[in-house]
């Protein structure tokens, strides 16, 4: 039968994929290898079980021991799978940055997991790195297995990716471009791919907020390029022995917002559904265009699937909240970001003095008026206060029945927010709408203010 023993014996050989799209300005072809093939859906797959393996050869660790890892969650992942099948413990710590369903997942697959802060220093006894070096000096057969530091990471993708992209291009491969992290990655593809060829280029990716770039171009170590940002999986506030800064040929820099917004076109303009970083690789790729050529051969390693980045990258409410969408704001929008959202109205049997009293104690300017369950009318505190200058004593107990207009215009939910300007205008303060329960919101100026 055509079976594996197990889990771990699928890990590798990932596909190589043409983009037809996304890169069509480019003056050469571009394939990306995609790495969520893999069992555990990312490339750390890879490393997590040499790692794991390399440390058991080694003696670090005893049957039944627990492993331990600082990990953004792919790692851990990859290591939580073969200690699955190997019979080991795991423990992993990771920045509060991470997303939820990488965290679950961890969990799922048995693993402790503990949620350290993101922006410490890395010697902070807090940060993800120091608590995983004193969890493994305080439990009993146990091992960190450092990914950061740790060689088996680069010799991982030395054994397995760089040969499978040599023989997928049959060779002809001219660049390769990956998001750096750890380094292990490019650092050991490209080790293997320069042996076959010297003349291949590495391009890194790196994030803004890291310090990668500065130092592969000064050999500075610039604490001054160190601040938090959003982008997973790639940057770095440290130096890991991984990244080969010698054979890497140049970092470019990718800012949040690119990565996250050419992390969604991959998806709909290629159906290629990966995570944050993949996004970044294809923006960095398309920054250094003009060093190309059309006898090119461009592989991009995509590191994660994207199904780990649905609360993030892949919500319109997430993206929005960090200006990432160009899309325009929609009715629903402006009245999901209202500060209060209970809607206020009077009765059309209301006095005007009852009214008034509403307007001055709830600090609004309009009100709907209502009747049986329907919008009837409107009242605006001009109107009340014009009524009132009138004669106050006589017109105080009279009901808005007498003095209100027409009611506020109903619109879409889905409408575009720039269309508002043809229903909220001088004459009509407000405008309502219907969520899709059927619950009615109001919009005045001031939410629109507010909200642009």
């Amino acid at each position: 039968m055509d079976v594996k023993n197990n889990i771990l014996e699928t890990i590798g050989d990932t596909p190589l994929v043409k983009l037809n799209k996304i890169t069509a300005d480019l003056p050469c072809p571009v394939y990306v290898k995609v790495e969520s093939f893999n069992p555990g859906h990312s490339i750390k797959d890879r490393m997590g079980l040499k790692m794991v393996e390399d440390a058991i050869a080694q003696g670090r660790i005893k049957p039944g021991g627990t492993f331990i890892e600082c990990t953004s969650g792919n790692t851990g992942m990859g290591i939580a799978l073969a200690s699955v099948v190997k019979g080991y413990k795991c423990i992993f710590t990771t920045s509060d940055k991470q997303s939820k369903e990488k965290i679950d997942i961890l969990k799922a697959m048995g693993a402790e997991v503990i949620v350290c802060p993101t922006n410490v220093e890395p010697t902070d006894p807090r940060s993800y790195y120091s608590v995983a070096e004193k969890l493994s000096k305080e439990i009993p057969n146990s091992c960190w297995l450092n990914q950061y530091d740790n060689l088996s990471n680069t010799q991982a993708h030395y054994e397995s990716t760089g040969p499978e992209l040599w023989k997928q291009t049959e060779g002809k491969i001219t660049h390769l471009v990956v998001g750096v992290g750890t380094g292990g990655t490019i650092s050991g593809t490209g080790k293997y791919l320069k042996e076959q060829n010297p003349n291949v280029k590495l391009w890194g990716i790196d994030t803004y907020g890291s310090v990668f770039k500065k130092y592969k171009e000064t050999g500075e170590f610039d604490e001054k390029e160190i601040y938090p940002y959003i982008t997973e999986g790639i940057g770095e506030d440290i130096l890991p022995k991984n990244v080969n800064f010698d054979i890497i040929d140049l970092f470019e820099k990718v800012t949040d917002k690119d990565g996250a917004v050419f992390t969604r076109r991959l998806a709909k303009e290629e159906g290629i559904m990966m995570g944050y970083s993949a996004g970044s690789a294809i923006a960095g790729l398309i920054q250094l265009k003009d060093k190309l050529k059309p006898t090119d051969i461009v592989v991009i390693i995509l590191h994660d699937h994207g199904s780990r980045y649905v609360g993030k990258v892949y919500n319109d409410d997430w993206m929005r909240e960090r200006g990432f969408l160009d899309d325009e704001l929609k009715v629903k929008d402006l009245v999901r970001m209202k500060a209060a959202n209970e809607f206020l109205s009077i009765q059309k049997n209301t006095s005007v003095k009852e009214a008034l009293s509403i307007m001055k104690e709830k600090d609004i300017s309009q009100l709907p008026v209502m009747e049986n369950g329907q919008v009837v009318g409107s009242l605006t505190e001009a109107v009340v206060l014009n009524y009132l200058l009138d004669s106050p004593m006589k017109n105080a107990d009279q009901k808005v029945a007498e003095i209100m207009g027409a009611a506020f215009p109903f619109v879409e939910a889905e409408m575009a927010c720039k269309s508002l300007n043809r229903y909220i205008n001088k004459d009509t303060p407000a405008v309502l709408t219907k969520d899709a329960k059927g619950d009615i919101a109001i919009l005045t100026q001031y939410d629109l203010i507010q909200a642009l």
